[in-house]
């Protein structure tokens, strides 16, 4: 009897020492506001799905917000879109840096690539799984208010030291349900033609459209290797057909186009490309 009233007793004194629950007015609402989430970044896996799961949701120390299953093609959700997945890495995009902290990160699984006598061999993806990267994608996106060009691929925010979503991943796909927008062929043919007839414009002219577009470049003038690697993942993207990293006719007419106002299409406007937001 005596242990019960001393226990009642602490209960009491515990109690009454807590603090109490503040009280927080929420009636008044800013509008100055939007989501956390500014970036949507797709990566493939390089594992099949069991081994994805596994890494992506055990002590790997990496995962994302999605995963898109391969075959048959099924979505799972594996972290709160409203917390930060470890997805991103060391990262950059127009001034961005950490992009963790303000990204959602879809892992679709794909084998990536093999490396093989003939080559670097890159795997496809199946149509149904792109198709639910889309649909997905839109829904994210709806959510959000993320801009188009804030799509991006881990290739993009990490040059070099990522090639993922890779060269097969169908970007022109996410132009056409419009989702991001897409170099305008016919200026790209003229540029084009103008350049196989003219000289190519140097490195300079390479890094600073490249570091316009949002791409972390160099800007030492010289054609090194990180160089060639920004371009390369430029190509994957905008031509997949050849990435190489070589500074080319049909290269430097993309990348004129992309960073010419009124170069890049959209099959439709989206409301999230105007609105008003804090600068990043």
């Amino acid at each position: 009897m005596k242990t019960k009233l001393l226990t009642l007793a602490a209960a009491a004194l515990l109690a009454a020492c807590a603090s109490p629950t503040l009280q927080i007015d929420k009636t008044h609402v800013s509008e100055n506001q939007d989501s956390r989430a500014q970036f949507l970044i797709l990566h493939y896996t390089v594992l099949d799905f069991d081994k994805s799961m596994k890494v992506l949701t055990t002590g790997g120390k990496v995962s994302a917000h999605y995963l898109v299953q391969d075959n048959p093609s099924k979505v799972y959700q594996l972290v709160d879109e409203n917390r930060r997945a470890w997805h991103a890495g060391v990262s950059y995009w127009g001034g961005a840096t950490n992009l963790n902290s303000a990204s959602i990160g879809i892992e679709i699984v794909n084998a990536g690539f093999t490396d093989t006598p003939l080559g670097r061999v890159y795997a496809p993806y199946p149509q149904q799984q792109i198709d639910d990267v889309i649909q997905l994608t839109r829904e994210i996106v709806a959510r959000h208010g993320i801009r188009s060009d804030r799509i991006l691929g881990h290739n993009d925010i990490a040059p070099g030291r990522k090639q993922d979503p890779g060269p097969e991943f169908p970007w022109k796909q996410l132009a056409d349900a419009g989702l991001i927008a897409w170099p305008d062929a016919a200026q790209v043919q003229i540029k084009r033609a103008i350049y196989e007839v003219g000289p190519v414009p140097d490195v300079n002219w390479f890094q600073q459209r490249l570091a316009q577009v949002g791409y972390q470049t160099p800007r030492t003038g010289e054609f090194d290797v990180a160089t060639r690697e920004v371009i390369s993942t430029f190509q994957m993207k905008y031509r997949p057909a050849n990435f190489a990293g070589d500074m080319d006719a049909e290269t430097a007419a993309l990348l004129e186009v992309v960073t010419t106002p009124g170069g890049m299409l959209m099959k439709q406007p989206r409301a999230a490309d105007s609105q008003v937001r804090s600068a990043y």
